[in-house]
């Protein structure tokens, strides 16, 4: 092999091969501190994998449980009453499914309302929805953990809850509760809400904290008789690819009727997912300083390293290796250091990213505590979606940064003169 010399002794230095008794004391320290150098880049890109799987894992379970119960495209008319609008369904769906990414679409009606029962209160968004077509939008019918979606008929004035509102409100099903539209009347007595008595038919569970303490669905048309002319209505709709949603929306903006709106799930979400992206770059940074860290202990250890071996390296020169080889040693010594760190630590990391949801349990039941209120947070569990793009550029910019760190100590080295290096040894 052209570079087996080089390969043989830097591997040496880094204490992969196997030393006589002399010097082996003074081998030992150095290789103790690349072994710290080794470990260090091992823990950082380990924690960068671990902490960027579990943030791709709630945007995942975060974005799931949303669209379980909000369309992926809606189509609202903002400047029509809801019964005028719901009239246009037929219409605004034919056109919408001109468009071949459409798989679906459903009615709707929405506003904010208060839900109140005896002295408990809550501020909710209120959805109106057509039971036999909401299948072809949302997963709503398949969270159901009481009663049926199917009982909401018009004129009966029924309501699904979720489940965390029915605990926050003390109420179950068939009880009736008050709703409180923003819309009233002013006498010479002051403002009238309009209000109206619904029944609760059906409560359901989408696992997602917000929407099942805040979201309440009844049927479209009694929706729309309640908030009159303050809610907003129109079509909801599904697609094949969620993720071609803002093309399909801007699609369909083009060929909609003048005075009708499209947005899609990310464009209605905007603010918190663009939250979770800079939250996610500025972890890879602030975790990345970690390995950044382990770099620069590396070329400490590389400097050490190089003044441990000054003699070696005065020897080689007189024996004739030139200094790009002595430079090659140590660059070679530092690269095996960091690519092993790497290689460890990309390991590590993706068996913990990979079982994060056995691990947590388990160190939460020992522990007796909770690591996620699902008040806070929207989820109760610690999800995890490790990504083979971000280990590969976890990996990239350690090995990167190993790399750089033993550039000076590799230039020092085949900077040494040996004649200098020998009358003072």
């Amino acid at each position: 092999m052209k570079y087996f010399f080089e390969w043989w002794v830097g591997a040496r230095y880094a204490g992969l091969t196997r030393r006589g008794a002399a010097g082996s004391g003074r081998d030992k320290f150095v290789s103790f501190v690349a072994a710290m150098s080794m470990v260090g880049i091992a823990l950082g890109v380990a924690a960068l994998i671990v902490v960027l799987s579990v943030m791709n894992g709630f945007q995942r379970d975060v974005r799931d449980r949303m669209l379980s119960v909000l369309p992926h495209i809606e189509l609202f008319v903002p400047s029509e009453t809801p019964e005028g609008v719901l009239e246009r369904f037929d219409e605004l769906s034919n056109l919408a499914k001109t468009n071949d990414h459409v798989i679906g679409s459903a009615p709707f009606v929405a506003a904010p309302a208060i839900v109140m029962r005896g002295q408990n209160l809550r501020g909710v968004q209120l959805r109106g929805v057509e039971p036999a077509l909401e299948d072809d939008v949302s997963n709503l019918s398949g969270q159901m953990v009481q009663g049926n979606l199917s009982a909401l008929v018009p004129g009966g004035f029924g309501l699904v809850i979720g489940d965390t509102l029915a605990n926050l409100l003390n109420t179950s099903i068939g009880q009736t509760v008050m709703v409180l539209a923003p819309q009233g009347s002013v006498s010479p007595a002051g403002f009238t809400p309009r209000m109206r008595q619904f029944t609760v038919v059906g409560i359901y569970r989408s696992g997602h904290y917000e929407y099942d303490s805040a979201l309440v669905f009844a049927q479209a048309q009694d929706a729309a008789r309640l908030f009159r002319d303050t809610g907003t209505a129109g079509v909801r709709l599904r697609i094949a690819d969620m993720h071609a949603a803002p093309r399909v929306s801007n699609e369909l903006g083009a060929i909609l009727p003048r005075g009708v709106l499209s947005a899609d799930w990310s464009r209605n979400n905007r603010t918190w997912f663009a939250a979770v992206q800079t939250e996610k770059r500025m972890m890879f940074l602030i975790l990345a300083l970690i390995v950044a860290v382990a770099a620069f202990n590396l070329l400490s250890s590389q400097v050490m390293a190089v003044k441990d071996k000054q003699s070696d390296i005065a020897i080689l020169r007189s024996l004739g290796a030139t200094p790009g080889k002595i430079a090659r040693i140590f660059l070679i010594q530092g690269a095996l250091i960091g690519i092993i760190g790497t290689a460890l630590g990309v390991i590590f990391g993706a068996l913990v990213a990979y079982n994060v949801d056995v691990l947590v349990p388990a160190i939460e039941r020992m522990l007796g505590l909770q690591f996620l209120a699902q008040e806070i947070y929207f989820i109760s569990s610690l999800p995890t979606d490790p990504q083979i793009a971000d280990m590969v550029l976890i990996a990239v910019t350690s090995l990167v940064m190993s790399l750089l760190a033993t550039l000076y100590p590799s230039w020092r080295a085949s900077r040494l003169e040996p004649a200098q290096v020998l009358r003072y040894d």
